[in-house]
């Protein structure tokens, strides 16, 4: 939300530094996200000077540039090249001098330098309407009036206007300070607070507003009264449209507003005042000088201001004629019940609607306006006629007309809430003792006074524009972001209970992982469980059990995730286009699945059960190419080592586990599954070029995919363990064996494991497949390292273990030694 600083002086005046404003806001819980200057010309036409035309002759190597001399005020004038065909000498112009940057109206910038056009020295430029972006003219150069002085500076002459514009980060919660007005209001209690200075706020006077009127001869009716608690309306006949003034103009380009006529911009204008979303119907077409609020008829056609027709809902609210819908209530207005220069009566409305409905109704046709944005935080009811008589004062005054009586339609009027709280409580919440004074004081700066404040209890009436003050809670929250919560002291002593609770053991595994993968170079990743229902393209994810959000927040956000791997490849697509192509990443997330075998009766978590997942990615190069290394590239085993590396750091042992190789899984080819007790525990893999493709992702990516809960529940729960280190030396020996194609390094290696317990381990070093092998053959080449815990082993005993293993590897691997 954007708030200008100019615009707030108008209902607080003060002349504090935009940094300490921004501060000040910030401080009391309206944090401040931007803070831009604002010029009504961009640039501010700085080092731009009105100048007169002292001399102009033609240039004698052109046909159509001309040599002049400038008066700018200076002690010499200036010598410019000008191109345009009306300059003449005698005139009043616009110089912009060496040095200036002129920002034209088309886009870009131009920055004056001095030049040679030609052989002709050039000290400037004399400009057009366009090239200062006060203009689209382009037809030549801008000629002033007589009564312009030369040297004076531009910014001056055409009144450039500059400003502050702060952009608040606005949480849904602060309804109150939606506009010009609720910010001043905090504004003003920060600054007695932390200044000392009691800054009275300024609101509009509306006393002129005549009390007597003609009859208003639009009728209003509330058909829902649940969607719509108030509608206030009143009738301005003759009035004039045109371009509004330029004060009002200029304030709403601050804040990006587009001025479009003064009716219209009146309502802008209030809105942003006050907080109170306006919307103005020309009275011609009010068929049946009738203005009815009720639910719209299923598939009922209407078009909006911005020329779209829609199919509208039940559940949407519309304002109408006698016939037809006029306006989407709280959203948009329609077509052709608007403003336009034809106009001279008009009816202006002044509502209160549902926040939730409104909400609704924006996201259900995909509509953000500046009215939704602000219904959809609950507006105030209580402020409906004082928004009305502050717009029609407006519009009688700048657009002329005669005000008819108001009709308000509130059916039950919104109390003030009543709050107790306690000092005690207060002071309990806080921390801290605070002074009653200055919690008195708080209070009455943002117009909460209590109503009552005996034997230590307050009792608060709530305004009815703060929706979220409910509890004491509350009271004490707005107390405290004016006091400041840097005001807050830390106390001498902590005092805290230790925890007598056993560990959890899904904690201590996510951290042990987490630990492992961030020390080796894994960023850990955390995405969005909501997702592109486009994802159900691919054949793996089942459409069937997929959970789509009722009313989703936007296109790509429709449905719960089956799995992480689409959160993964956005990643690394984003990362890509940015120019970082090596990446090694990790995420622990839960995926969402419908149980459709469940019943309506079934709990939530039966009908739609989740599982906690871990996924790993790793594309590009490990390490880029230098002087003393070679570039070494990411692919499938470095993943599986650091898989199974994570999962022993987990206390898990990987020995238990039995592998199967599939040729797709879940978004993955050529995969590499292990299993415990028939279960999937980790998958590993290459993602399917076809999903890399849609991604725009032009290199390999490898995907791991752990069952988190499975792993965790399988865990050993062990504790560690010290012996005494192996005091006799280890012996290695190696095989070179002549194998089937088929026969995988995981079978040769759980043979030698439980051959003899005096291996320790086995490592494959060489794979050979090609020449002077068998057909269907292969040779692997294995390090064996046997040992003894008692003794060293002899020679002997060395053999008849590797003996002992040769025999083994012939009868169940079908080996022979090469």
């Amino acid at each position: 939300m954007e708030i200008s600083y100019k615009w707030l002086k108008r209902y607080l005046p003060v002349d504090l530094p935009a940094s300490e404003i921004s501060a000040l806001l910030t401080d009391c819980g309206l944090e401040i996200e931007t803070m831009e200057k604002y010029e009504s010309v961009k640039g501010g036409l700085e080092n731009v000077i009105i100048g007169k035309v002292l001399t102009c002759e033609a240039h004698p190597d052109s046909d159509h540039l001309h040599i002049t001399t400038v008066d700018t005020g200076q002690e010499q004038p200036l010598h410019i090249v000008c191109g345009a065909p009306n300059v003449k000498a005698g005139q009043n112009v616009v110089v912009a001098c060496v040095g200036a940057t002129l920002y034209p109206s088309d886009g870009g910038s131009i920055t004056i330098k001095k030049s040679k056009i030609r052989g002709e020295v050039s000290e400037g430029m004399i400009c057009a309407e366009d090239e200062l972006g006060v203009g689209e003219d382009h037809a030549g150069i801008m000629v002033l009036p007589e009564t312009a002085v030369p040297g004076t500076p531009a910014k001056d002459y055409f009144q450039v206007e500059s400003d502050t514009v702060f952009g608040i980060g606005l949480t849904p919660n602060r309804s109150d300070a939606i506009c010009h007005i609720g910010v001043a209001r905090d504004l003003s209690a920060s600054i007695h607070r932390h200044l000392g200075k009691k800054i009275p706020l300024q609101y509009p006077d509306i006393s002129g507003f005549p009390e007597t009127g003609p009859a208003n001869p639009v009728s209003i009716e509330i058909q829902d009264t649940e969607r719509c608690p108030r509608y206030s309306g009143l009738h301005i006949s003759g009035v004039r449209v045109a371009e509004s003034p330029e004060w009002m103009k200029g304030l709403l380009r601050t804040v990006g507003i587009r001025p479009i006529n003064n009716i219209v911009d009146i309502t802008q204008f209030v809105m942003l005042e006050c907080g109170q979303p306006m919307h103005a119907f020309d009275a011609a077409k009010i068929s049946g000088k009738k203005v009815i609020v009720r639910r719209a008829v299923k598939d009922e056609p209407f078009m909006t201001l911005d020329g779209i027709e829609r199919k509208l809902d039940p559940e949407d609210l519309v304002i109408c004629n006698a016939n037809s819908p006029m306006c989407l209530a709280g959203v948009m207005g329609g077509e052709h019940s608007g403003i336009t220069d034809k106009t001279t009566d008009i009816f202006l409305e002044s509502a209160c609607f549902q926040a939730a409905g409104i909400r609704k109704t924006a996201k259900r046709h995909t509509m953000k306006t500046d009215a939704s944005f602000r219904y959809e935080r609950g507006c105030d009811p209580n402020i409906t006629l004082w928004t009305l008589k502050r717009a029609a004062m407006l519009i009688q005054e700048i657009a002329g007309g005669t005000i008819s009586a108001v009709t308000d339609c509130y059916p039950i009027p919104v109390e003030k809430k009543k709050v107790d709280i306690s000092y005690a409580q207060l002071n309990a919440i806080a921390g801290q003792e605070l002074e009653r004074e200055m919690v008195l004081q708080i209070l009455t700066d943002l117009e909460m006074a209590p109503v009552k404040d005996e034997n230590g209890i307050m009792t608060i009436a709530v305004p009815t524009n703060k929706v979220d003050v409910t509890r004491p809670a509350d009271i004490a929250e707005e107390v405290m972001r004016i006091y400041g919560y840097n005001c807050i002291g830390m106390p001498d002593r902590f005092t805290f209970h230790p925890s007598t609770l056993d560990e959890n053991p899904q904690l201590v595994v996510k951290e042990r992982i987490s630990t492992y993968l961030s020390d080796n170079g894994f960023y850990e990743i955390m995405n969005n469980s909501l997702t592109k229902s486009d994802y159900s393209r691919f054949d793996f994810i089942n459409d069937d059990e997929t959970i789509k959000l009722m009313n989703p927040l936007s296109k790509d956000l429709q449905q719960m995730r089956q799995t992480l791997l689409f959160g993964g490849l956005e990643s690394i697509a984003h990362n890509i286009n940015h120019a970082n192509c090596n990446l090694r990443m990790y995420e622990f997330g839960t995926i969402y699945h419908k149980d459709n075998e469940k019943s309506a009766t079934d709990s939530v978590t039966a009908r739609f059960p989740h599982r906690q997942r871990l996924s790993l990615w790793v594309t590009g190069m490990l390490q880029p190419a230098s002087w003393e290394a070679k570039p070494e590239e990411s692919g499938f085993f470095y993943l599986k080592n650091m898989v199974l590396n994570a999962l022993q750091k987990a206390n898990f042992t990987t020995k238990r586990l039995v592998t199967q190789q599939l040729e797709k899984y879940c978004g993955m080819v050529h995969a590499l599954q292990y299993q415990f007790r028939q279960q999937p525990v980790v998958t590993i893999g290459e993602v399917d070029p076809e999903i890399l493709k849609y991604f725009g992702i032009k290199q390999r990516v490898y995907h791991a995919d752990i069952i988190f809960d499975t792993l965790v529940a399988q865990v050993e729960r062990k504790k560690i363990r010290f012996k005494e280190l192996n005091r006799f030396p280890e012996v290695e020996r190696d095989l070179a064996l002549l194998v089937d194609k088929k026969v995988c390094y995981e079978q040769l290696e759980k043979i030698a494991y439980k051959t003899d317990v005096a291996i320790q381990s086995v490592n494959l070093f060489d794979v050979y497949e090609g020449k002077n092998l068998p057909e269907g053959k292969k040779s692997y080449a294995l390090n064996f390292v046997i040992t003894n815990q008692e003794r060293t082993f002899t020679a002997e005993e060395v053999q008849a273990v590797m003996d002992k293993l040769i025999r083994a590897y012939e009868k169940e691997a079908g080996a022979q030694l090469r």
